[in-house]
């Protein structure tokens, strides 16, 4: 059982208190309500930018990193199509350094044109290893502009192309910024051995003078349902010939979220699963093969992807997949393979539970979706779930025109 206490400062930020009395850790989590899809399509990659900026100088503060190690404490953060997280760890009796510096980027960064340029280079570097010269690094961006047509899901947290952030002006990133980054687009998470009195009191001192901003409200209009198959083909420097295959599902706010996410590990979560023993062990027409769902909040997406063995045509390969497929929209599992992976489910998540840091961040999260009242339903949501339920899911979700498929040819392959 997950317990919390929240309230809000007159600036709109919403600060939630953890208490952890077995650790001498204390976690400061800020997550932004801010990603790839409310950047503008012209200028894609600034939520991604912006994880690598607040870590460059702030008004008040030229170096993030130093008086954090300095207390003792480490920090990172992530970026994905949805939010923006910083997280921050350090000893608890330091928690008002973690406070102070939260704080200071929240109200303004430094906005250096050295901050800017250094960000700028760090992140069309990544760009190149990560996306460009990795093999298979470039997946998504091929991925998701066949899947979404309309949805700024559209593109990859890293942007569509270098030159979005390589002609980003100064004036845009501070437009971003004051736009996204303020206290009514935030949620604050605070966990560890301390009090709601000593959290309440840091809050206020610290985040309570930062200026309320507008909140912008989305206006996203919904991915149009796909009524036909896609495919597409391209050729890479890569190890094998692979494939990917997905499917447009409901959301990470729908029942559909926890029926994707079992049905991906009946099929291919693990050694023990369908997929892996028919098609990696037993006809060897894989190397390799996994499903999973993406989880986004406006639109999810189940996807197979799997490399192909040595001498295996693609032809082969999707007929296998398919097959296992159609086994799941047309047999209701049966019981016990379906406790099994409900056991296995239960195990991870009662075991992710144990970490402060894991705790932290899904209140966080669960505040920002809307369902912080129902944080501690997520085994229940599992546990009602019967094997009817998930053939229904994969009758109504496994249909060629609801397909994405994007096979990579190996060079010379």
């Amino acid at each position: 059982m997950i317990e919390f206490e929240k309230f809000e400062l007159e600036n709109g930020l919403r600060v939630i208190f953890h208490q952890d009395v077995t650790t001498p850790i204390a976690v400061v989590n800020i997550i932004y309500d801010v990603g790839a899809r409310d950047e503008d399509p012209n200028r894609t990659g600034f939520a991604h930018l912006f994880e690598h900026l607040m870590f460059g100088g702030s008004k008040n503060i030229p170096n993030y990193d130093s008086p954090l190690q300095l207390a003792g404490g480490e920090c990172n953060a992530f970026t994905n199509n949805d939010i923006t997280n910083y997280y921050d760890t350090l000893p608890v009796q330091n928690l008002e350094t973690a406070m102070w510096l939260e704080s200071d980027r929240m109200l303004e960064l430094a906005f250096t044109p050295k901050s800017l340029e250094v960000q700028r280079n760090v992140v069309i570097e990544e760009f190149k290893q990560r996306y460009l010269n990795q093999p298979y690094g470039d997946v998504w961006l091929e991925l998701r502009p066949l899947i979404y047509k309309e949805h700024p899901y559209n593109w990859a947290t890293i942007g569509k192309n270098i030159d979005h952030i390589a002609n980003a002006t100064m004036e845009e990133v501070k437009d971003f910024f004051y736009t996204h980054y303020g206290p009514q687009n935030a949620v604050l998470v605070v966990g560890g051995n301390t009090t709601r009195e000593e959290v309440e009191e840091l809050a206020k001192k610290w985040f309570g003078p930062i200026p309320k901003r507008d909140k912008q409200e989305r206006n996203i209009s919904p991915e149009p349902k796909q009524l036909e198959e896609r495919r597409k083909k391209i050729e890479r420097e890569v190890p094998a010939n692979a494939m990917y295959l997905a499917f447009r599902m409901g959301s990470r706010l729908t029942e559909d979220h926890y029926l994707g996410d079992l049905c991906s590990d009946i099929l291919a979560g693990g050694k023990s699963s369908r997929m892996y023993h028919e098609l990696v062990v037993k006809s060897r027409l894989f190397s390799n093969i996994s499903a999973y769902i993406t989880g986004g909040w406006e639109d999810g997406l189940f996807v197979v992807s799997g490399q192909l063995s040595e001498g295996v045509s693609f032809e082969e390969g999707e007929k296998a997949v398919w097959k296992q497929l159609k086994n799941m929209a047309n047999e209701e599992i049966a019981q016990r393979e379906l406790q099994k992976v409900k056991n296995k489910f239960k195990t991870s998540k009662v075991f992710s539970e144990q970490s402060l840091m894991s705790r932290v961040l899904k209140i966080a999260m669960f505040e920002l979706m809307g369902k912080l009242g129902q944080i501690n339903d997520e085994l229940s949501n599992y546990d009602t779930i019967n094997g009817s339920q998930i053939q229904e899911f994969a009758s109504r979700t496994f249909i060629k025109e609801n397909s994405n498929l994007l096979l990579i040819q190996r060079k010379n392959g």
